[in-house]
């Protein structure tokens, strides 16, 4: 008979996956419960690592985590493909962020001026400056700017190399998805399953749905640009993710509902808004259209760290827009208090006890997942 794992991890996505990694590394008896790993909304994600063009209004204590977090990335890089010998193809050529028409440069340089004012790397550029870096432009975008610390990674890289890292340091896989939490056994429970969280849970995470185009450069060819471009086109937001295997991910749609039908109107308004900041994408093949759905919460932050009135569980969801950002300082924030029982004071924001009323706070709707009570202050 074997004996309980120490650490269940329910979610084989980028997140999951990653804090298996780490509890694995550290010595701890690791079981990841997925039947189908890597197919949820990271198999749809672009994998931009955007902690500035990603910085809005009010989100100050989101934007500290998602800086922290893409500051650990050249590490988190290196190390995987050291751990596994993959290219997860990460890239630091940067990102630019353009207007195409006046009012576009205006709404774009309300937020520059935000994120500037907040301490982040944010360099104007004029027209002649952003075709000198990508002469693919069109010559009617009216400027833009370069946040040379946005990277990217290619989840569908990612996934494969972080679930190998997991084995190697001995997690076991079990290809079979979790229902209630009490049918785990485990001495400490993770709940890494994004949308699914919220059935497990009771927390309040949402699909968001979102809906990406895949284009290939024509004859096998690289893209004709290198950085990432996140745009602004007659009011419509799109982002243009090049690959070094010719691919092209176009995004992405933002929609409160739950399928992931692809829409005829949602692939041509990301289409037109490409092509018109990047002529040349009208002779790409199209290869893909699909739709995926981000764990949303109310506040738009994730939800990490002990779940109340339940001992022995942690959750670590709601990533909404940033799983691929977030993967290694939630992977770090969680193996540390699953290792020693103690939060960093990184996690406070981000605690599902503000989702959860202080009348609520009991021993939970069901038995706990572990005999032996673990609690996290």
């Amino acid at each position: 008979m074997l004996s309980r794992p120490d650490v269940a991890v329910v979610g084989a996505g980028p997140v999951g996956l990653a804090i298996a990694w780490r509890c694995a590394a550290r010595g701890l008896r690791v079981v990841v419960h997925d039947p189908a790993p890597g197919s949820g909304a990271s198999h749809v994600a672009a994998g931009m690592l955007a902690p500035v063009a990603e910085a809005y209004f009010g989100e100050h204590e989101l934007t500290g985590l998602l800086t922290a977090s893409a500051a650990r990335w050249p590490a988190f890089a290196a190390e995987l493909t050291a751990a596994t010998g993959a290219d997860i193809g990460y890239r630091t050529e940067g990102t630019l962020m353009v207007g195409l028409t006046a009012d576009d440069l205006a709404e774009a340089r309300r937020l520059w001026a935000y994120q500037q004012g907040i301490g982040l790397p944010v360099t104007p550029l004029r027209p002649t400056a952003l075709r000198d870096r990508e002469p693919a432009l069109a010559t009617r975008v009216r400027g833009g700017a370069l946040a040379a610390t946005d990277h990217q990674v290619d989840p569908r890289r990612l996934v494969p190399a972080l679930r190998t890292a997991a084995e190697r340091a001995g997690a076991t896989l079990v290809p079979a998805a979790v229902r209630r939490l009490s049918d785990v056994a485990a001495g400490v429970t993770v709940v890494a399953a994004g949308c699914g969280a919220a059935a497990l849970t009771g927390l309040p995470v949402r699909p968001v749905k979102g809906q990406v185009v895949r284009l290939r450069a024509p004859g096998g060819a690289a893209p004709g640009f290198r950085h990432v471009i996140r745009g602004y086109a007659d009011g419509e937001h799109v982002y243009l993710v090049p690959r070094r295997d010719g691919e092209v991910v176009v995004g992405a749609t933002v929609e409160e509902r739950a399928d992931t039908d692809v829409s005829a109107g949602a692939v041509l308004r990301l289409l037109r808004a490409a092509v018109d900041l990047v002529p040349e994408l009208a002779e790409y093949d199209l290869v893909e259209t699909l739709a995926g759905l981000r764990p949303g919460t109310p506040d738009n932050a994730p939800v990490l760290g002990p779940l109340p009135g339940r001992p022995g569980v942690l959750v670590a969801t709601g990533h909404h827009r940033h799983g691929i950002v977030l993967t290694p300082v939630t992977a770090d924030l969680i193996a540390d208090l699953v290792a020693t029982g103690t939060a960093d004071p990184m996690l406070a924001p981000f605690t599902p006890a503000r989702f959860v009323p202080a009348a609520d706070v009991r021993s939970g709707p069901g038995p706990s997942t572990s005999e032996e009570e673990h609690t996290w202050n």
